[in-house]
């Protein structure tokens, strides 16, 4: 095996240590949180929250993807989420332009073929957003059982804003 990981291993046996333990599974805060994978966001602390207290679904964009959804579903109907943010932000990769523009990005920068690729990139984000947070509220397994609101974080002054 190669060594590209040891240094998060190590990392892991100090966590350990004093990592916390106990915890149920539950979103003790009753919230569920949709956003971006990227790494400037910190969903918990954004918000005032703390472990144990939110799930947190990370998708390019902060997109409500298929696995997005069920774990919203699956967060209202047996883990005490009764609110749903979807979170997207500002200078986002998957709001720059649209799927094709990724693609054309990726074979210029990496020299890779990503034509049967669909990433949902979307430049309308405040338009996804509502249409995201209007698929979550639809859902039979979500609808009448969780509030969902559309936020808007600005990564360059830490303030989140309600889009619907």
């Amino acid at each position: 095996m190669d060594a590209s990981f040891d240094d998060l291993l190590e990392a892991n046996q100090r966590y350990a240590t004093s990592a916390p333990r106990n915890f149920d599974g539950y979103a003790h805060a009753g919230i569920a949180v949709v956003t971006c994978m990227d790494s400037r966001l910190q969903p918990l602390e954004m918000l005032g929250l703390f472990l144990g207290e939110a799930k947190i679904l990370r998708t390019p964009g902060g997109h409500v993807t298929p696995d997005a959804l069920l774990g919203c579903a699956l967060g209202v109907q047996l883990l005490k989420v009764d609110r749903i943010l979807v979170i997207s932000h500002s200078r986002c990769a998957m709001a720059s332009g649209d799927d094709q523009a990724l693609r054309d990005r990726i074979r210029t920068e990496r020299g890779v073929d990503a034509s049967d690729y669909q990433f949902g990139a979307d430049p309308d984000q405040d338009g996804r957003l509502r249409a995201d947070v209007a698929l979550l509220a639809a859902h039979p397994l979500i609808a009448g059982q969780a509030t969902v609101g559309g936020f808007h974080y600005d990564v360059d002054s830490g303030l989140l804003s309600r889009v619907c």
